[in-house]
């Protein structure tokens, strides 16, 4: 089943006159339970696109499809309401609320999406179990090295059972190490949680642990 469809995405942004073209019709498909890496170099265009692929920000031209729908025909409101629903989102940086411990930063989207609290850090609970951090779930952001950290952060997005999980640099900020047990934590996702992932790498090494690997070069496809 085809989750997420792009077509002839174009992107161009003005400033002050001067337009700078950054994605020229690029088109993907993104199937259930497939892992995706998309790599390459700084201004390749790979973050753009992913953005626009989890409605975060609008292309120019071209169309992006969710289960076969048009999302260019929802509203804001709705668009906000889905991917609270469908889209799960990692980033390079944890974006952890530091007030907050380790369990009450994963619940928060649940609770945003109008979950109980007793519900909403049950099934943060069961997350964190499953990607091995139960034992750090009372602890705060300053007490988790990088690793755990974004290891909190991928629970969080994955916390309203979204179909899609989008993960930009993910291990932009992380040593070896913790970038392989990162690896092993989306192989983990694909199978456990069975969602189509996306991920946004300038590691050429990183993508090749996916199963497919697409190389970004001047805002399109390096290879067509």
């Amino acid at each position: 089943m085809i989750l997420l469809q792009a077509k002839d995405i174009t992107k161009v942004y003005e400033n002050e006159g001067q337009t700078t073209d950054v994605l020229h019709g690029v088109s993907l498909e993104l199937k259930s339970g497939e892992s995706l890496a998309i790599h390459g170099g700084s201004g390749a265009g790979k973050s753009t696109l992913l953005h626009i692929i989890g409605t975060l920000d609008t292309p120019t031209s071209g169309d992006v499809y969710y289960k076969g729908e048009n999302l260019k025909d929802k509203t804001d409101k709705e668009l906000a309401s889905f991917r609270n629903k469908n889209l799960g989102f990692v980033f390079q940086f944890h974006y952890l609320l530091g007030e907050f411990t380790a369990l009450e930063n994963v619940a928060m989207p649940a609770r945003i999406g109008g979950y109980s609290k007793p519900e909403s850090l049950q099934r943060a609970s069961e997350i964190l179990e499953k990607l091995g951090m139960s034992h750090r779930s009372s602890h705060f952001p300053s007490a988790l090295s990088g690793g755990e950290q974004q290891r909190v952060a991928i629970a969080r997005a994955l916390i309203m059972n979204p179909s899609v999980l989008l993960a930009d640099e993910p291990t932009g900020n992380l040593d070896k190490k913790n970038s392989l047990i990162i690896q092993d934590v989306f192989k983990q996702i694909v199978e456990e949680f069975e969602v189509g992932l996306i991920v946004v790498t300038h590691d050429s090494a990183f993508s090749k642990a996916f199963q497919r690997s697409k190389e970004m070069k001047d805002g399109n496809w390096a290879y067509l």
